[in-house]
């Protein structure tokens, strides 16, 4: 059997980054992703919040946009601008194609059309993962000390063999399925140049569907194109959910490429996530991150900065412990626990309260746009708070409460 120091699944930011700093540190690295290209099939709209490239060491010449203002629009279609950044867009096909290459660069080896089928305990020597090699057509295994699984919102757990004596997997989450969006985004091709705000601007939109269901809708500029999407939690029928977004599409078009003609549009689908963090990030020798892991905050969608983030505290995990798998994974969980665990569950807990009233959402952004700085301590980790900006923060909080209402 093959075997090897970590196996990395996923090639998305969370999986790139691992392996990208793990075969930096001398730590012998395999990837699988399923697609034939990193980065293909990837439906996101890719913003990427301030000093995202210099963070994690990527060129610059990823980015399309540098965009200084966030856009929030209430259910009213009312606009609240807030001042940011800059932040940036790409796309995952760069964003992705691009940590992919540097983690070749560094040595992992990258192993395109290999499909995860599960991993299982291997005592304590780590874990065996066993993979589809679609070109060859063939079952493979291979045997690692870490297993990092970063395979976004589709991840399967039902293909972790718990390594314990119980049944069950603690990776198992059952709120996990209720966390699930149903996504579907417009990449919209013009002629000409559309209005000069689209390109210094990140909106986002909060509004009801037709039935009633919360939207989470989105514009980002890119280089050659408009990404105009959105999103519902849990299921909805196809035809139902285009016909949301052309509509939307079409307020989008009304202010900001009414003059321009369309060239094309291409549609893309896929699921994300917008619940609640898993209550566990690993399972022996075995680590879960990024969307997989829920580390993705539920009231923008963001996750491309917390996986890529995961990836890194794996990386840096598995380094640290090369001689005791179980304490690499340990030590993991516990990195990722305390620094993304508590904030995300807050942001849900907001994004329930806010829905249960949509009107909130108009005091929200409103208190957002008025206070800058109300806004600049919001996007700061927890680490990065003082105890002066965690004071303002709960004033901030107990002043919208009572703007809001508790019912």
């Amino acid at each position: 059997m093959e075997r090897t120091d970590l196996v990395v699944v996923g090639c998305g930011p969370a999986g790139a980054t691992a392996a990208r700093e793990a075969a930096r540190a001398g730590v012998e690295t395999v990837v699988l992703e399923k697609d034939p290209v990193v980065g293909a099939k990837r439906v996101c709209a890719a913003g990427l919040r301030p000093g995202f490239c210099d963070t994690f060491d990527l060129p610059r010449e990823i980015v399309h946009c540098d965009t200084p203002r966030v856009a929030l629009f209430d259910v009213a279609g009312t606009e609240h601008a807030v001042l940011f950044g800059p932040g940036h867009t790409t796309t995952r096909e760069e964003l992705d194609g691009t940590m992919g290459g540097l983690a070749t660069r560094e040595g992992a080896h990258v192993r395109t059309q290999t499909l995860f089928r599960s991993v299982r305990g291997d005592g304590e020597r780590g874990a065996i993962v066993e993979y589809a090699d679609l070109r060859a057509g063939e079952r493979r295994r291979i045997a690692a000390r870490n297993v990092f699984l970063a395979t976004g919102a589709t991840f399967n757990e039902e293909n972790v063999v718990s390594t314990r004596e119980q049944s069950r997997s603690p990776l198992q989450f059952a709120p996990w399925r209720d966390g699930l969006i149903t996504t579907l985004q417009y990449r919209v091709y013009l002629d000409g140049r559309a209005a000069d705000v689209a390109y210094q601007t990140m909106e986002m939109h909060y509004y009801c569907a037709q039935n009633g269901r919360q939207i989470v809708a989105w514009m980002f500029p890119k280089r050659d194109h408009l990404a105009i999407g959105l999103g519902v939690m849990g299921k909805m029928p196809g035809v139902q959910l285009r016909q949301e977004l052309d509509a939307f599409t079409e307020r989008i078009r009304r202010r900001l490429y009414s003059t321009v003609g369309v060239l094309r549009v291409k549609q893309e689908g896929h699921l994300l996530y917008g619940g609640n963090p898993r209550r566990a990030f690993s399972d022996g020798a075995v680590l879960l991150g990024g969307t997989a892991a829920g580390l993705v905050d539920a009231t923008n969608g963001e996750g491309i900065f917390e996986a890529a983030m995961s990836g890194r505290l794996a990386a840096q995990a598995i380094a640290a412990d090369r001689s005791g798998p179980r304490r690499a994974a340990t030590r993991y969980a516990s990195a990722v626990a305390s620094r993304f665990a508590r904030r995300l569950v807050h942001r849900v807990k907001l994004m329930r309260f806010l829905e249960r009233r949509p009107a909130r959402f108009a005091v929200l952004f409103e208190q957002l746009a008025r206070s800058p700085r109300f806004a600049d301590v919001l996007q700061k980790e927890d680490f990065e708070r003082s105890a002066a900006d965690r004071l303002y923060l709960y004033g901030q909080a107990a002043r919208f409460a009572l703007r809001a209402g508790w019912g």
